[in-house]
């Protein structure tokens, strides 16, 4: 049984500029898959290839083995929301989402089932120009579902939410998927999406860098690690860590980040070195973390980065600590 959505080896060029390049990936059934990655990283181009509005340079982009112009009436396959600001302000929301019922032939009894699906019943007769960006949001997903699709496809849906937008978002994607429907959904922030999805792709620059489980890319996040140190003293532990070769990052004037560093490791050096802490934290890899180091490179991961002299943010080089390592 073919995958949902099936990428292989698509490619966009824009004259020299690549914004898609051999990208290969696929979406399971009846699972919410996250397209992840970095603004301009070329997740909207994808997603309009795979809906036809953009030509492809090479590779395929299909649903079940057809692409979306092959499909009998597409809207019935697969349903898209890529902007929130494709309506007309003065027209009532019933009223757009009858207009395209129309045009693509979906009975009108649709209408008031799919406002009842994403919570507009009550405000069907109000005209779109009167709705806030979560109600805009909601008619675009309506309009998605219109012809009960058995695929999503959603792009950067919780733009501009508020957290009880983002969390209704949440729950109705995590709806769609336990009646059966694949989604597609991109955003630039993993934290937005990791109690959304079931799997990741993740790109950088218009390539693959990732196709997994979340549960998996939680395991990453479970294995990276590193001790923050606040001291009145810092200057001085700054001194000790660079004559060791030990890396570490500033983060304000008076705290470090020792990336790979543990309590075990740490803790003896700050004693026999006699540094007055005020606060030493173990912090412990996140998603974010993991998806940040893929996107961009794995520069904050271990000491061993270059940087002499860096400000805040930035590693300063040195090998990566291992108890007993400074004395």
């Amino acid at each position: 049984m073919p995958s949902a959505i099936e990428v292989h080896g698509l490619t966009k060029h824009f004259g020299s500029v690549h914004a898609v390049e051999d990208l290969s990936f696929e979406v399971d059934t009846g699972r919410v898959t996250g397209f992840l990655g970095p603004n301009g990283s070329g997740k909207t181009t994808t997603l309009r290839m795979l809906l036809g509005l953009v030509a492809i340079t090479s590779g395929t982009a299909t649903f079940g083995g057809r692409t979306y112009e092959k499909l009998h009436k597409p809207t019935h396959h697969v349903g898209a929301v890529l902007e929130a600001t494709s309506f007309h302000p003065s027209r009532r929301a019933e009223d757009h989402l009858k207009m395209v019922a129309i045009g693509a032939g979906i009975p009108l009894s649709r209408v008031d089932q799919t406002l009842e699906l994403v919570g507009l019943s009550d405000v069907a007769r109000r005209r779109v120009g009167k709705f806030s960006l979560g109600m805009r949001q909601r008619l675009q997903l309506a309009t998605a579902l219109l012809g009960d699709p058995e695929i999503l496809i959603l792009d950067e849906p919780a733009n501009g939410l508020d957290p009880q937008g983002i969390q209704w978002l949440r729950t109705f994607i995590r709806y769609q998927a336990s009646i059966g429907r694949s989604i597609l959904v991109s955003s630039h922030l993993l934290s937005e999406m990791e109690e959304t999805v079931d799997d990741v792709v993740i790109v950088s620059e218009g390539r693959l860098v990732l196709q997994t489980t979340l549960a998996d890319l939680a395991g990453r996040a479970g294995t990276s690690n590193g001790m923050r140190v606040r001291s009145p003293e810092i200057g001085r532990l700054i001194e000790i860590l660079t004559a060791t070769q030990v890396g570490y990052r500033p983060t304000a004037p008076d705290t470090i980040a020792i990336d790979g560093a543990t309590p075990e490791w740490l803790g003896p050096v700050l004693a026999q070195n006699q540094i007055v802490v005020y606060e030493l934290i173990h912090d412990r890899g996140s998603l974010e973390d993991v998806f940040l180091n893929l996107t961009q490179g794995f520069a904050s991961t271990f000491p061993a980065t270059a940087g002499a002299g860096a400000g805040p943010g930035t590693s300063h080089a040195g090998p990566t600590p291992m108890p007993g390592g400074v004395s």
